[in-house]
């Protein structure tokens, strides 16, 4: 992580104090977030700097963040948080959410779990945020600012409005907005900031006619002052100046730059294509100049460039102003256009000289030297393959003019690779096609290409033509690509997996393992889908192991990289997360990694990450943001035209309104979903997303709640014999939690409470929680009795099942156990109610019969909390209910609500 991002520009003697700026900011320490948000020039980094200096002058510990536009890359954004953090002095907490199922400490997501539990105020500053446009990353950002804790601040400076969900922050008092009205220069601010340039005086009826035309917009008056500086006679620049927009700052720019030494002049053009300016980078495009000279002396006459702070003994670094920048790069493209891929091409061979070939392949790409970039892309290309470096790989194949690409047919091969898992496999399949590469000689093309087909099929959902394709391509083993061999074993024991074969997808793992070498992609996907299938055979805790090694197989920036590549292995760990109910975690990663397997299109985590999603909202009472997750989960499938993932949409939102007591509705969702087409191979095909919700499962769990559950006993008894038969334990637990509802409702309490034994047992041996919650309050019951059983017993109480039946009933609460032990408090409710109930009250009854919580209800009819619990004790004394679910019970009964 370069100094230079976490260390803000140095601040300058002759600044102008913002002190009403930086004394909002520390009044409003209640806020969760500060945005200081105007275009560019008007002071938005100056203004929080000094908050920054007047924050820790208060006694707040601070830290600084500079945000590029590589930042929109999970992985580097991660790093430079946990960078950042380290700063406040925070550490991952050993043993803590991160611990127990999900870890050590090592999870992606160990800076925010830092943030979210620091007692002591603190304010973290991003500045330079209108770069960041990538959805995981701005997820991430909300879910930062959801989670501070009560006196942790996010001070974020930006040109745009970022995509924070600042309409909730403000509903809540917990935004404070300095803008461009703010950030102007008044016209005391402009008085001083020229008395600090300590130039020629300035008249006040002229500084008064600049401000004005200004608008006190800091960067036009800055410019302004070097031009009066140079020119001497003020009134008729003064006269002559005719407004604050952009093409004032470049005129005056160009005015300044003018009239700059030859030597001064032609360093800013020339330099100006590098992001950080050092003098032996710079060197590299002007040998005949002293570098480290010409940058002292652009400092000291404070002129285009701004200091950025290094560590102690390092050479000091600068960087230009970002309008200056892009009117240097500008002017250079109309001065000297022949020069500039010449220049590229230097800053490109000084940093791969320095062993960097990222910025390398960058400049030769900017500087539009595509051969080049061509020639450290075929050095360097397959190694980011190898370490899942997709996305920076699809970004830079994706600036390559095609007719370059097709002269390198590896290349070619290995762009397909990188579309495939940025992307998806259609936009691949179409490419991989078009390329050229499938009818290609080249031995190493066609290694690459074996590989890829069998994976293509997968992804596309077409697995029983991907097993064909994959038998045809092992049989061509060992090619000369190590790599592409260990995929294409990986893919194909993924593939034998979901066709029912366990042991021969083992054999080829066993087989991958050998030959991926150091590719930290292969050791991903080969301990996913080694987790994979664990998780199948009910060995969760192995499962979780094995997902959380593979989201840590990549070794850039030690824990914080667990997004190169695809989505595979990071949706996983969050289920196996999600599975232990640790469910903030869960809703951290999927906050990361939903938005890559929307991207990369694949059917199995598209559908878990929605999924799981919506159920963490659905669980903690945000109705309306479950059903929008399932809704576009619904559109995502229609428009990448995969049915089984729209099916499954409304498979699981005919769960939802099962849950929240619609039986009509849930059955119409059912039959919606009900596509044999879809269902058929899923009977056959060991899926995923699957393995403990399909349509079987679905209709198995409204016979029990709203249909006849003596009738669905036996489907149940035979759909859970055939999944022991198959060895798919995590299935058997799924279908044995239904069996026990089924005997209950059936008349056969003892054994209800015989096959909830049972599961119990195997339940906590691995630590499934969600698999048993996610049936909803209807087995709260079994599970006390089973409790109180295990007490009443004589032979000693098994310490793992009693602490996590113990767990299951915290869960629960009390009001689920209220309605089983106290079933007459309904039943003896009179006919009428003896007091009406207010509109607002049956609103609040309409919510709750919903499943919104107390907060939920809160923001939706914009009241505070303690009314919302007000409405609902005046709710029960009127209906005589002892919780809420009687209340609602109670209100369906008398007709008050539907």
């Amino acid at each position: 992580m370069p100094a230079s991002k976490l260390q803000p520009p140095g601040s300058r003697a002759n600044q102008v104090q913002r002190g009403a700026i930086a004394e909002r900011v520390l009044a409003a320490a209640a806020v969760k977030l500060v945005l200081v948000r105007a275009p560019a020039g008007f002071g938005k980094t100056t203004a929080m700097l000094q908050a920054r200096e007047r924050l820790e002058a208060a006694g707040i510990n601070t830290a600084w963040l500079t945000l590029d536009r590589a930042d929109n890359d999970v992985p580097r954004f991660l790093g430079g948080l946990a960078a950042a953090v380290a700063q406040l002095g925070l550490e991952p907490r050993v043993g803590s959410a991160h611990g127990g199922a999900t870890g050590n400490g090592s999870a992606p997501l160990d800076a925010l779990e830092a943030l979210a539990r620091d007692e002591l105020p603190f304010t973290l500053f991003l500045d330079d945020a209108e770069l960041i446009q990538e959805p995981a990353v701005l997820g991430l950002l909300r879910e930062i600012i959801e989670h501070l804790p009560r006196r942790g601040q996010l001070v974020i400076g930006s040109r745009s409005l970022p995509d924070l969900g600042l309409g909730r922050l403000r509903a809540r008092g917990q935004l404070l907005e300095i803008d461009a009205e703010l950030l102007r220069f008044s016209l005391a601010e402009a008085a001083e900031f020229f008395r600090l340039r300590a130039g020629p005086a300035l008249p006040a009826g002229l500084l008064s006619q600049l401000h004005h035309k200004t608008e006190g917009w800091i960067t036009a008056l800055w410019l302004a002052a070097m031009a009066l500086e140079r020119r001497g006679a003020a009134d008729d620049f003064v006269e002559r100046f005719s407004g604050s927009n952009r093409a004032v700052a470049d005129y005056l720019a160009e005015d300044v730059l003018a009239h700059q030494p030859p030597e001064i002049r032609d360093f800013l053009l020339r330099t100006s294509l590098l992001r950080q300016l050092d003098a032996p980078v710079c060197r590299a495009l002007l040998p005949r100049v002293d570098c480290a000279r010409v940058l002292q002396r652009l400092e000291a006459a404070n002129l285009f460039v701004t200091p950025i702070a290094d560590p102690a003994g390092e050479p000091p670094s600068y960087r230009y102003h970002s309008l200056f920048a892009d009117f240097l790069r500008a002017q250079l493209q109309r001065e000297q256009p022949d020069d500039i891929a010449r220049l590229h091409l230097a800053a490109s061979g000084w940093y791969e000289a320095q062993g960097r070939p990222v910025p390398a392949i960058d400049h030769a790409i900017e500087g539009g030297d595509h051969p080049h970039a061509l020639h450290l892309l075929a050095r360097h290309a397959e190694g980011f393959l190898e370490q899942g470096r997709m996305r920076l790989l699809d970004r830079w194949f994706s600036a390559m003019p095609p007719e370059r690409l097709r002269e390198q047919p590896l290349l070619q091969v290995v762009a397909v690779w990188a579309q495939l898992f940025t992307h998806g496999p259609w936009g691949a399949n179409a490419q991989l096609e078009a390329s050229g590469c499938l009818r290609s000689g080249d031995a190493e093309v066609q290694a690459h290409v074996n590989a890829l087909r069998p994976m293509l099929l997968a992804m596309m959902d077409r697995h029983e033509d991907a097993y064909d394709a994959g038998r045809l391509s092992l049989g061509r083993l060992p090619s000369c690509r190590p790599f592409a061999d260990s995929v294409l074993s990986n893919a194909m024991a993924h593939i034998v997996s979901i066709m029912g074969q366990p042991g021969e997808a083992h054999r080829l793992l066993d087989a991958a393992r050998r030959t991926q070498g150091g590719s930290s992609f292969n050791r991903m996907y080969t301990e996913s889908v080694e987790g994979v299938l664990d998780l199948k055979a009910g060995r969760l805790r192995q499962a979780t192991a094995r997902f959380r090694m593979a989201v840590s197989a990549t070794p850039h920036a030690a824990a914080y990289t667990h997004t190169h590549g695809n989505a595979w292995a990071g949706v996983l760990y969050a289920g196996a997360v999600y599975e232990a109910n640790e469910l903030a975690t869960a809703e951290h990663l999927l906050n990361v990694y939903l938005p890559l397997a929307r991207d990369v299109g694949l059917p199995d985590h598209m559908i878990a990450s929605h999924r799981m999603r919506a159920r963490i909202a659905f669980q903690r009472g945000d109705v309306d943001a479950a059903f929008e997750l399932l809704t576009a989960l619904e559109y995502l499938g229609h428009h990448r035209q995969l049915p089984r993932v729209v099916h499954s949409a409304k498979l699981e939102r005919a769960r939802m309104l099962l849950l929240q007591g619609h039986g009509l509705a849930a059955r119409d969702e059912l039959n919606r979903a009900d596509d044999p087409a879809v269902w058929q191979p899923a009977r056959v095909q060991q899926l995923q997303a699957h393995d403990v919700d399909d349509l079987l499962i679905g209709r198995l769990r409204w016979d029990i709640h709203f249909g006849d559950a003596r009738a669905a006993r036996p489907r149940a008894e035979a759909a859970l014999a055939a999944a022991e038969a198959t060895g798919s334990q995590h299935r058997a637990l799924k279908l044995r939690v239904l069996l026990a509802l089924t005997r209950q409702r059936s008349g056969d309490p003892a054994g209800a409470q015989a096959t909830m034994a049972e599961l119990l047992q195997q339940a906590s041996r691995e630590g499934f929680v969600r698999l048993i919650l996610d049936e909803g309050p209807a087995l709260a019951p079994l599970v006390q009795r089973a409790r109180a059983a295990a007490q009443d017993s004589r032979r000693p109480e098994d310490p793992i099942v009693a602490d996590f039946m113990q767990r299951l009933l915290a869960q629960y609460g009390s009001a689920a156990l209220a309605d089983d032990s106290e079933p007459a408090a309904a039943a003896s409710t009179p006919g009428d109610i003896t007091e009406p109930l207010t509109h607002k009250e049956i609103r609040v009854l309409q919510l709750l019969a919903e499943g919104y919580s107390n907060s939920a209800m809160a923001e939706k009819l914009f009241i505070s909390d303690s009314t919302v619990r007000t409405h609902l004790r005046n709710i029960n004394l009127k209906l005589g209910a002892h919780s809420r679910t009687q209340a609602v019970a109670i209100a369906r009964r008398l007709r008050v609500i539907a």
